[in-house]
C-alpha cells in the first residue's frame, strides 16, 4: 500500500487565498501590549499617559449611580459675576487703617477663591423634589454650561472665610487677621457668588435618572498612570482599562507601519500554517476532497471575518455571537477526532486580535467540546433547545469564573449575561443553515447520510423490488461495513448508506446477477449462450449504469465515488479465467477490467473488502475458523497483489483490525445451531 500526496498547488493554493484574506482583514493599529492583573504589581517599567483620556465608570459604578439618581438630589447653582465684582468693590472701599498694605493682597486672594465659588452655610430645603440632597455633588452653571462637580471644590461661605485668613497667614505671620477682619468688617461683605437655583434642582433631578455621566475624570497627557512595581488596585486597574480603550480606539501606530504589516503578516502565517497541520495530524484525507476542503477554509474564513468586524464595531456584541455552531458546522461533515483541534484553531483569532480574548476564548472553547459531546443526543425537536441551555450554562459559568478573578464580583453584569444567552439559543437558529452549506459545498452531512441509509428510501424500494437478491446483498454488506468501520474509526454513516447505493446499477439488468437466481428462475438461462466477454461486459455495466442512476436521483458525489471504487480495477474473474481457458487471447484481458477507480479512502478500501467478502462468502460449505481466516486472508491478498490498495490512506493497522473483524464477524453470522430431536410417539 502506498500513500498518495495530491499536488501541492491543489493542496496550498486555497491556503495562500486564506493567508492573503486574513492580512487584509487583520487591525491596521497598534494593540495595548500590556497585560495585568488586580492585586498584583505591575511588571512593566513606570507608564505615562501619552494622551489625554477620561477615566471611565464602571459597570457596577454605572449602575449603582442608575439606582441612586432617582434618591439623591443634586442641588443646582449659577454663578454670578455680578457678586463676585462687588465684593471686590467693598473691599477697595474699606477702610483698613495702617494696614491699608494688605489691601492688594486681599484682593487677590478673593479672587482666587471667588474663582472657585462660594456657598451659603444654610440648609436647602427640597420642596417639590422628592429625595435627599446630595451632599458630595452640586451642579454649577458658568458661561451658560452646567458641570457637576464634587462640592469640596467650591467653599463655604465659613470656609471662604477661614481659607482668606489662611491664605493671608502665610505671607503676613505677624499680623492678627482675624482681628483686623472683624474691625473693618471684611468678613460681613463676603458674600456666596453660587447662588442656588431651585427650579433647576428639581428639574435637573427629573432628568438626572436619564443619563449617567460614563467618566470620573481626566488623566493628562504625561500624567503618570502607574509606577513599576506598584501594586496594581482597584483604582489603577480602573484608570489602565480607561486608558487601554482609548489607546485601542485612537492612538495612532508609532513605529514604522512596516513593522506593524509585517507582524500582521506573520501572524496571519502562523494561523494558517496552524489550521493546516491541525489537518494534515488529524485527517489529511480532507486534502483529497476539494469540496470538504474548501468548505473548512471558508468556515475558517467565516469565523475570523466575524470576529476581525465585531471587535473593530462592536466588540461587546462577540458574547452573542454563536461560536458553538461552528463546532456543529464541523461535526456535520467531520469526525470528532478532527473537529475539536480545527475549532480550537477557529477561536485563536479571538484570544490573538481581542481585548478580553482569554475569556472569550476559553468560553467558547468550553462550550464547543460540551456541544461536540451533547449534540449527537440532543438533535431531535425541543431537544435542540436543551442543547442551547447546555451551551448557555457553560458560557455563563466561564463569564462567571473570569468576573470573579478580574472584579472580585458577577453582580451588575447581567446585561452580558444576557448576551450570552441570545448567542447560545442562535445556535439552534443558525443550525440549519448546514443544509445550505451542504448544498453549496456539494457535502453530505451526517444526518443526510441516515436518511439515505432508511432503506423505506423510494430508490431503495425500487432496488428491492427489481433486483430483490441484489438488495438482501447490501443489507449484508452494510451489516458488515458497520462492524468494520466501528473497529476502525471510520466513518460509519458514510459507509452505511455506501453500502446500499454501491449495486445500484445491477437494477438495470437484475437477471444478469446470481443473487436474484432464487428470486427469478430466469436467471440461469441468461448467460446460456453468450460469450464470456458478453457476459462480463454486461456485468461490468452495472457500474457505469449505477453512476448513471445517481446522478440522475442527485446522490452526493460520496456516494459515487463508492460506486465507481467498489470493484476498483479488477476484472471479472469468473468469465476471465472461463475465456482463457478456452484458448482466448491474454491480450484481451482488459475487456474483462471493470471501468472503475482504485480506491483512495479507508472507506472505500472497506467497502471493497466487504463486499467481496460477502459475495465469496455466499459460496462457502465449512465456516471454521480456518476457513472463514483463508477466505478473508485470500480477498485481501488478491486485492493487494492486483494493487488496490496502493493509492489508499488506510494504514497496516486498519488493515489488520478489518481482517480480524471480518473473520469473527463470518463466523458469528454463519455459526452452526443445535440440532432438534424430533418427538416420539
Amino acid at each position: 500500500m502506498q500513500i498518495s500526496t495530491p499536488k501541492l498547488p491543489k493542496r496550498f493554493i486555497p491556503l495562500v487565498i486564506v493567508f492573503a484574506v486574513l492580512v487584509l482583514l487583520m487591525p491596521r493599529t497598534a494593540k495595548f501590549s500590556y497585560d495585568y492583573k488586580k492585586g498584583t504589581p505591575w511588571p512593566y517599567e513606570t507608564l505615562i499617559s501619552q494622551f489625554d483620556f477620561p477615566i471611565l465608570k464602571t459597570a457596577e459604578q454605572i449602575q449603582e449611580e442608575r439606582e441612586s439618581a432617582g434618591t439623591v438630589v443634586v442641588p443646582y447653582y449659577r454663578f454670578s459675576d455680578e457678586v463676585t465684582s462687588a465684593v471686590i468693590k467693598n473691599v477697595q472701599s474699606l477702610d483698613l487703617g495702617r494696614m491699608d498694605y494688605l489691601r492688594p493682597a486681599i484682593v487677590t486672594r478673593l479672587n482666587d477663591i471667588y474663582a472657585k465659588g462660594v456657598i451659603s452655610d444654610g440648609k436647602i430645603k427640597l420642596d417639590h423634589a422628592e429625595g435627599q440632597l446630595s451632599e458630595n455633588l452640586i451642579y454649577v452653571q458658568h458661561n451658560k454650561r452646567a458641570t457637576q462637580i464634587p462640592r469640596t471644590e467650591v467653599y463655604k461661605l465659613s470656609e471662604a472665610r477661614d481659607q482668606l485668613v489662611a491664605s493671608m497667614a502665610v505671607s503676613y505671620p505677624s499680623v492678627n487677621l482675624d482681628s483686623l477682619f472683624r474691625r473693618s468688617s471684611v468678613y460681613e461683605i463676603l458674600v456666596p457668588n453660587l447662588l442656588y437655583d431651585k427650579s433647576m434642582t428639581e428639574l435637573s433631578h427629573a432628568g438626572s435618572s436619564d443619563y449617567i455621566s460614563p467618566t470620573l475624570g481626566y488623566v493628562r497627557a504625561d500624567e503618570k498612570i502607574v509606577s513599576k512595581g506598584e501594586i496594581v488596585t482597584a483604582e489603577v486597574a480602573q484608570i489602565l482599562d480607561s486608558y487601554k480603550q482609548e489607546y485601542n480606539k485612537m492612538y495612532g501606530y508609532g513605529a514604522p507601519r512596516i513593522l506593524l504589516y509585517l507582524g500582521n503578516i506573520l501572524l496571519a502565517l502562523v494561523l494558517v500554517l496552524v489550521l493546516y497541520f491541525c489537518i494534515y495530524y488529524t485527517n489529511k484525507g480532507v486534502f483529497e476532497d476539494r469540496n470538504r476542503y474548501f468548505y473548512l477554509l471558508s468556515v475558517f474564513l467565516l469565523v475570523s471575518v466575524t470576529t476581525f468586524v465585531l471587535e473593530r464595531v462592536a466588540p461587546g456584541a462577540l458574547y452573542m455571537v454563536p461560536f458553538p455552531v461552528f463546532a456543529l458546522y464541523l461535526l456535520a461533515f467531520f469526525r470528532k477526532r478532527l473537529v475539536l483541534p480545527v475549532y480550537t484553531v477557529y477561536l485563536l483569532p479571538l484570544l490573538i486580535f481581542c481585548g478580553n480574548g482569554m475569556e472569550l476564548f476559553v468560553m467558547y472553547l468550553a462550550a464547543g467540546a460540551v456541544t461536540i459531546e451533547t449534540f449527537g443526543h440532543l438533535t431531535q425537536r425541543w431537544k435542540q433547545f436543551v442543547n442551547a441551555f447546555i451551551i448557555f450554562g457553560v458560557e455563563l459559568a466561564v463569564f462567571a469564573g473570569f468576573r470573579l478573578i478580574d472584579a472580585g464580583t458577577v453582580s451588575f453584569w447581567w446585561v452580558t449575561a444576557i448576551r450570552v444567552f441570545v448567542g447560545s439559543m442562535a445556535t439552534v437558529a443558525l443550525y440549519p443553515l448546514v443544509y445550505l452549506f451542504e448544498r453549496v459545498f456539494n457535502l453530505v452531512s451526517s444526518t443526510r447520510l441516515e436518511e439515505m441509509a432508511d432503506t423505506n428510501n423510494p430508490l431503495l424500494q425500487e432496488l428491492s423490488a427489481k433486483a430483490p437478491g441484489t438488495f438482501q446483498h447490501c443489507l449484508q454488506v452494510m451489516n458488515m461495513v458497520d462492524a468494520v468501520g466501528r473497529a476502525t474509526d471510520a466513518n460509519v454513516p458514510l459507509l452505511r448508506a455506501a453500502a446500499l447505493y454501491h449495486d445500484l446499477g445491477k437494477m438495470q439488468n437484475p437477471l444478469c446477477f446470481v443473487e436474484n437466481e432464487t428470486i427469478n428462475p430466469e436467471v440461469k438461462k441468461y448467460h446460456d449462450g453468450k460469450t464470456p466477454l458478453e457476459s462480463a461486459t454486461d456485468i461490468i455495466r452495472h457500474v457505469d449504469d449505477g453512476l448513471a442512476i445517481a446522478e440522475e436521483n442527485r446522490l452526493p458525489d460520496q456516494i459515487k465515488a463508492f460506486i465507481r471504487t467498489h470493484h476498483g480495477t479488477t476484472s471479472t474473474a469468473y468469465f476471465l479465467n472461463k475465456y482463457l481457458n478456452e484458448g482466448g487471447d491474454p491480450a484481451q484481458a482488459s475487456a474483462f477490467q471493470y471501468h472503475g477507480q482504485k480506491p483512495v479512502t479507508k472507506e472505500q478500501v472497506i467497502l471493497m473488502v466487504c463486499d467481496s467478502v460477502e459475495a465469496a462468502s455466499r459460496s462457502m460449505k465449512d465456516f471454521t475458523p480456518e476457513s472463514c481466516d483463508r477466505l478473508v486472508e485470500g480477498i485481501v491478498a488478491g486485492k493487494e497483489s492486483e494493487g488496490q490498495f496502493e493509492d489508499a490512506d488506510i494504514t497496516i493497522h486498519d488493515m489488520n483490525l478489518m481482517k480480524r473483524m471480518l473473520k469473527t464477524y463470518l463466523q458469528q453470522i454463519f455459526h452452526g445451531r443445535v440440532s432438534y430431536p424430533k418427538r416420539k410417539h
